[in-house]
């Protein structure tokens, strides 16, 4: 690690404003750790590095491990079809739609934000209110009886609904609501003993509130921008520490058996020149190795960003109760890694 990264963060936490905890990790030395903002305003309660956060899409992984585990226990195969796994009907979905494909974002089927209809996430809670999401099949009316995009396989395409479908297969597969199976066979195991699928009318203590800044000075909370209960597409809340738990967790094969971990870490689709994505993960790659391991999640009032760099064995999490900032306070810290 270079030197004057404790300077570094303090000096990009007062150029962006940032708001939430960093927690980095080299051979099991901390190298950074602390705090900024606030985890809620009116009372003033500072943010502090066991203060849960929202991780939005960023837990995508924990819904891939789930269906990797599944896999393991023979209950699931990655190329079982959607039709083979679950009795909802999706009457418009072409029948070729393999889990591989949902895993992956190259599915084709439609997704229930739609940003090129779209482009504003609260738009969704019209018809619906956010307050009654709280199922994943509380989701199937956005997308269920919609077209096709495109022929599974064709091309990557970014979609939330394809994680909501994974979901439901798991609690098909296991018995188990969604975030009980998460809570039982990933946070348990990984010992992230603060993570949850917290509802925002019933968060518990040391969570940070989410705030969306209206005007300079002026902030609102999240609570009405984004489903009042996260599911396997995102939503979960953890700590900074327990990302890098789960990390340790993941490559260390706590959670998978070593041919099972590699198949989730594989890039199996590229999405730009040196970006690919495994099951449930960023891949980016430098000279054509393996340059880190990338997790990220934006919410109306989320930024998040958690990376582990195998080369380097190290490990870092960005959790903000902001709608920006992580992504810059990652990078400034990557460049002091070696």
């Amino acid at each position: 690690m270079g030197n004057g990264l404790k300077e570094q963060i303090e000096h990009t936490q007062k150029e962006i404003g940032f708001s939430g905890s960093i927690l980095v990790k080299q051979r099991e030395q901390v190298l950074a750790k602390s705090s900024y903002g606030y985890a809620n305003r009116v009372d003033t309660v500072d943010n502090e590095i066991n203060t849960r956060f929202g991780i939005a899409s960023g837990c995508k992984i924990f819904t891939a491990v789930a269906i990797s585990q599944l896999v393991e226990e023979g209950k699931l195969s990655f190329d079982s079809k959607l039709k083979e796994c679950l009795d909802i009907s999706f009457p418009n979905f072409d029948e070729n739609i393999t889990i591989h494909h949902l895993l992956t974002h190259t599915s084709g089927i439609p997704d229930y934000f739609d940003e090129e209809i779209m482009d504003d996430f609260e738009e969704l809670w019209i018809e619906k209110p956010m307050y009654r999401m709280r199922r994943l099949q509380d989701f199937l009316p956005f997308f269920q009886h919609a077209q096709m995009k495109f022929s599974p396989g064709e091309k990557f395409h970014y979609n939330n609904a394809g994680f909501i479908v994974l979901g439901l297969i798991i609690e098909k597969a296991s018995g188990l609501e969604f975030k009980d199976y998460v809570q039982k066979s990933i946070f348990e195991k990984a010992k992230m003993t603060d993570s949850g699928y917290f509802a925002l009318d019933s968060l518990p203590a040391k969570t940070a509130l989410g705030y969306i800044e209206l005007e300079d000075g002026i902030w609102k909370t999240n609570m009405y921008s984004i489903p009042v209960q996260g599911g396997s597409d995102g939503g979960a809340f953890v700590t900074v520490g327990d990302m890098l738990k789960f990390w340790d967790a993941l490559v260390n094969h706590k959670l998978l058996r070593e041919s099972l971990t590699k198949t989730l870490l594989t890039p199996h689709v590229q999405e730009e020149a040196d970006d690919f994505y495994g099951y449930g993960v960023w891949i980016k790659k430098k000279e054509d190795t393996i340059f880190k391991y990338h997790l990220m999640g934006y919410d109306p009032g989320v930024s998040f960003h958690s990376s582990y760099y195998p080369e380097m064995n190290a490990s870092l999490a960005v959790c903000a109760n902001i709608s920006r900032g992580a992504y810059k306070m990652m990078s400034e810290i990557e460049e002091r890694l070696n």
